[in-house]
């Protein structure tokens, strides 16, 4: 039977896999509206592999909590928020790389507010301010301004080396290779993938379930990779699976 701090966490975990699931959703908005989509606290704002690590681990984290629940542990829904208080009150810095709890009642509509006048005013002002320096006006009357030499230093600047441009152009090549990051965060969710897959075999295997059941259990979790993905994970790394699950079963 569950405990009341059971039925906490286990409401704070569907919490989190619903904001997460809202954030899903916004990872293909642009900058401008993803920052006026929730009144959002100040943060970096999350790419899409991480929302997928972060929806697996609190996937793993629900299955646990549901097992101890099942095998009548009490103690271990109570150890998870002793935890995640002392988490909060001792351990943690401040830090702005997290991800935000977003609920569909605070959902704003994007694209329906109209530029204010007053917003329009003081653009137009601004761009017709823009002229030219004081400077260059009261220099055709009166004394000369206290800068007149620094001013002609500056008028009399030399052109850029071919030396400097050559820097300037080659400032741009690094975005020839923005493929990178890409290849890099689909290396990185993969690695994590397999990683989840082998946690989950050595977690199961704990908890008394066979080897050959592990695949389809495995593969019918949310966000794990297909059937014959993970019976290729669970090949290559059979020994480190038997590791890491502490020898409790023999393969």
């Amino acid at each position: 039977m569950a405990t009341p701090a059971d039925q906490r966490l286990l409401e704070l975990l569907e919490k989190w896999l619903k904001s997460l699931e809202l954030h899903t959703k916004y990872s293909s908005l642009d900058d401008d509206s993803y920052w006026k989509i929730q009144p959002w606290a100040e943060h970096q704002r999350p790419s899409r592999w991480i929302l997928n690590l972060a929806k697996q681990k609190t996937i793993a984290l629900q299955l646990q909590v549901q097992e101890r629940v099942k095998m009548g542990d009490a103690k271990f829904s109570d150890s998870l928020e002793l935890m995640i208080f002392l988490a909060n009150l001792v351990g943690s810095e401040h830090i702005e790389r997290f991800i935000p709890v977003a609920e569909a009642q605070n959902e704003r509509v994007l694209g329906l507010e109209p530029p204010d006048d007053a917003t329009v005013i003081a653009a137009s002002t601004v761009t017709a301010t823009r002229e030219m320096p004081k400077f260059l006006v009261t220099k055709q009357h009166g004394a000369p301004p206290t800068a007149t030499t620094q001013v002609a230093r500056t008028e009399h600047k030399p052109a850029p080396t071919a030396k400097a441009a050559g820097k300037t152009s080659s400032s741009k090549q690094p975005m020839k290779k923005a493929v990178a990051p890409a290849k890099a965060a689909a290396k990185a969710l993969s690695d994590a993938a397999g990683q989840q897959v082998i946690a989950d075999a050595a977690r199961l295997v704990q908890w008394g379930r066979k080897w050959f059941e592990l695949p389809e259990l495995i593969a019918r979790m949310a966000d794990r990779p297909t059937l014959p993905e993970v019976r290729r994970i669970l090949k290559e790394n059979k020994s480190a699976i038997d590791e890491k699950a502490g020898g409790a079963q023999k393969f």
